[in-house]
C-alpha cells in the first residue's frame, strides 16, 4: 500500500514537515509495512519555502530590512535560473520585533532587497509567494528597493509604509535595476483581491497586521493616492490587493503574472508523478473553511487527487465541514481535544493518534 501524506502547514503551530511526520508514526503503528510518501507543501504562503528547497532549490540567506526597518536574515530558494522568495520572509508579521505590528508604516523594501539578491545569483525567473505579510504598502517599499524614486511636491523620498504614500505626488523608475526587464516574475497567491475598496488590501486584510478602523481609512485613501499616481488599470486587477497591495506594484512595473499559489507548488515539488500510484492521499491544514476551497493547499490536491480516482483525508486543527464533502473523511484535533489552544501548543500527540485513526480507517475498507 502506498500512502502520500501532503500537509500544508498549522499556522502558528507546526510546520508541513512535522505534520507529515507526526502522521506517517501513527499510520505505522497501524500498518508498520506499508510505503509511505512525505511531501512538504504551501499554497503561496508561509511554509512555501521548505515546500520548495525539499523539491531540490538550494537555499540561500542575505541581511535586509525588516518590516519596520529592523535587520533580519531572510532565506530564498535557487533551481537553475528559477528563484522562488517568500515574502515572508523579510516583510512578514513573524518579522516585526516582539510581534508589535505597525500597520501604518510597515514596508516591504527588503522584498525588494531579496528580489535583488536573486538576481545577483543570476534569476532570470522569480516566483513571489506573497502571504503573511506586514505590509500595507502596494510594494512600494520594494520598487524603492529595486531603485524607483517616490518623491513628494518637495522632491524628497517619502517615508516608508503606506500612510506615507498619500505624501507621492511623482514615481521615477529611471533608475529601476536594469536587469528586471530580462526577468519574468509569477505571484503565488490564492489572493483575487482588488487594490481598492470593501475587498481591497486596507479594508480587508490590514485589520489583521494591526490597522484600527481609523488606520484603515488613512491607508484606503493612500492607496488610493498612490494608485492615481501611479495610473493605469491594475488596481482593480484580480490580486492587486494581495500582501497589502504589493500584487499591484508587481503586475505595474515588474509585468508579473499571477498563479494559484497551490498549482505552483504542487507543480514544482512535480506532484502529479510523486502521487502516481497512490492508494491514499492524507493532506491538511490549521483550519478548514470556507476560505479553503478558494485556492488553499487541501483543497488544490484534493482537486489532483480526484483526477487519480484516489481518495484522500483530511487532517486539521478544527474545521467546518459543511465545505469538505469531497474528502473521504475529515480528522480533527479538536475531536480529540475541544480546547484549541491545547490543541495549537501541543499537536504532536493529537496528529498522530489522527493518522492512526486513518489508517485503521482504510485499513478497514
Amino acid at each position: 500500500m502506498k500512502i502520500v501524506i501532503a500537509p500544508d502547514s498549522f499556522k502558528g503551530s507546526a510546520s508541513s514537515s512535522d505534520i507529515a511526520q507526526w502522521i506517517e508514526s501513527g499510520i505505522h503503528s497501524v500498518i508498520p509495512d506499508c510505503e509511505t510518501v512525505m511531501i512538504a507543501i504551501g499554497d503561496g504562503g508561509e511554509g512555501s519555502l521548505d515546500a520548495v528547497l525539499l523539491a531540490g532549490f538550494t537555499a540561500h540567506s542575505v541581511e535586509v530590512s525588516g518590516p519596520v526597518g529592523n535587520r533580519v536574515t531572510a532565506h530564498f530558494a535557487i533551481k537553475g535560473e528559477t528563484a522562488f522568495i517568500e515574502m515572508a520572509q523579510a516583510s512578514g508579521l513573524w518579522q516585526l520585533p516582539g510581534g508589535e505590528k505597525d500597520a501604518l508604516n510597515a514596508t516591504s523594501f527588503g522584498t525588494g532587497q531579496l528580489i535583488l539578491a536573486a538576481l545577483d545569483k543570476g534569476a532570470k525567473k522569480i516566483i513571489l509567494a506573497i502571504g503573511g505579510t506586514a505590509t500595507t504598502d502596494a510594494g512600494a517599499g520594494a520598487l524603492q528597493a529595486l531603485g524607483a524614486k517616490l518623491t513628494d511636491a518637495s522632491g524628497n523620498e517619502v517615508a516608508p509604509g503606506g500612510a506615507a504614500l498619500s505624501e507621492c505626488t511623482k514615481v521615477d523608475i529611471s533608475s529601476l535595476d536594469s536587469r528586471l526587464a530580462g526577468v519574468s516574475f509569477s505571484l503565488a497567491s490564492d489572493v483575487t483581491n482588488p487594490l481598492l475598496g470593501e475587498l481591497g488590501a486596507a479594508r480587508n486584510f490590514s485589520p489583521q497586521k494591526g490597522a484600527t478602523p481609523e488606520d484603515i481609512e488613512t491607508l484606503e485613501l493612500s492607496l488610493t493616492h498612490f494608485a492615481s499616481v501611479v495610473g493605469g488599470q491594475y488596481a482593480s486587477a484580480p490580486g492587486a490587493g494581495a500582501a497589502g497591495g504589493f500584487g499591484f506594484m508587481a503586475y505595474s512595473f515588474l509585468n508579473a503574472q499571477a498563479q494559484s499559489g497551490i498549482d505552483l507548488i504542487l507543480d514544482l515539488v512535480d506532484f502529479d508523478s510523486q502521487i502516481a500510484g497512490a492508494d491514499v492521499i492524507i493532506t491538511g491544514e490549521g483550519r478548514f473553511d470556507s476560505q479553503s476551497v478558494h485556492g488553499k493547499a487541501p483543497w488544490g490536491i484534493l482537486q489532483r487527487a480526484e483526477k487519480l480516482s484516489i481518495p484522500t483525508y483530511l487532517v486539521c486543527g478544527d474545521a467546518d465541514d459543511q465545505h469538505g464533502s469531497n474528502f473521504q473523511e475529515i480528522f480533527t484535533l479538536t475531536s480529540l481535544e475541544p480546547d484549541i489552544d491545547f490543541c495549537i501548543k501541543n499537536p504532536a500527540p493529537l496528529v498522530t493518534q489522527l493518522g492512526a485513526q486513518i489508517a485503521v480507517r482504510f485499513s478497514e475498507k
